[in-house]
């Protein structure tokens, strides 16, 4: 029963960052799936929609094959997230929500804040890149779709496809603006807005770590420098008390020479 069930109790150890952004993705795509299945859209939002879905299960498979190489036991790890390849797999609509079972995992993740906190606190770059892949599916998900919902049948809207969506807020996101395709409707701009200042704290964010990288050591660089700094001292002071000891030996064997020279030439008692 417990092996049957390995999928859902792993993992215990707390999760790196990168793993706990595949499993924010998960409630991501989760949400989706559900549109999808449950959700009155019309064709253009629901292949968007699909578009999206493949684009996240190619971060699942992706990442899948990736833990699957650095693990030592490979076997081993089939055994434990085989539920993870199956819903990594977007062509097979069926298999599409086995993803509502990682569902379980985020919410074993809820109980061990406390636990993730100090991972994440000691892998900040690795947390930042996750949050950033996070963040910038989400923002992308969510703006493409509802501009497209809101601009859809539209008088002389042009963003009409799935493309035009994800191309739009894409453009937008990143500031740049090209200005062939723009919300028409008073809730597009409203929108774009809050996509534009999205686009501008992410890449004020990008930038700020991209400086850190190129300025501040790595944590495990200091750490290593660190430890070769004890270890130069330790090495210093160590060959220093070898050389007082070789001094104080000396001065000892001296003193024993002098002391049986001074009792040697004591007279002796009559």
């Amino acid at each position: 029963m417990a092996n049957k069930k390995r999928w859902l109790l792993q993992p215990e150890t707390p999760p790196t960052p990168i793993q706990l952004a595949m499993m924010l993705l998960s409630l991501l795509s989760v949400v989706v799936v559900l549109v999808l299945t449950f959700g009155r859209v019309n064709e253009e939002t629901k292949r968007l929609l699909f578009m999206i879905d493949f684009s996240i299960c190619l971060i699942f498979m992706s990442n899948f094959f990736y833990e699957l190489f650095k693990a030592s036991d490979k076997t081993d790890y089939l055994k434990g997230h085989w539920i993870d390849f199956i819903a990594s797999i977007p062509a097979i609509e069926a298999l599409r929500m086995a993803r509502l079972f990682q569902i379980l995992r985020v919410v074993r993740l809820i109980r061990m804040t406390r636990s993730l906190i100090v991972p994440m606190l000691k892998q900040r770059r690795q947390a930042t890149i996750a949050s950033l892949l996070v963040a910038l599916i989400t923002i992308l998900t969510f703006s493409s779709v509802l501009v497209l919902i809101v601009e859809s049948g539209v008088e002389g809207a042009n963003i009409d496809t799935a493309e035009s969506a994800v191309w739009w807020a894409l453009v937008t996101i990143s500031t740049v603006g090209y200005g062939d395709y723009y919300p028409v409707t008073t809730a597009g701009h409203i929108i774009g807005a809050v996509v534009i200042v999205c686009g501008v704290s992410f890449f004020g964010v990008i930038s700020g770590y991209m400086a850190s990288v190129f300025v501040s050591p790595d944590e495990t660089e200091k750490l290593d420098s660190h430890t070769e700094e004890l270890r130069s001292e330790l090495n210093t002071s160590l060959i220093r008390m070898e050389k007082n000891q070789q001094m104080l030996l000396a001065e000892i064997a001296e003193l024993k020479q002098e002391i049986k020279q001074v009792n040697n030439d004591k007279p002796e008692q009559p």
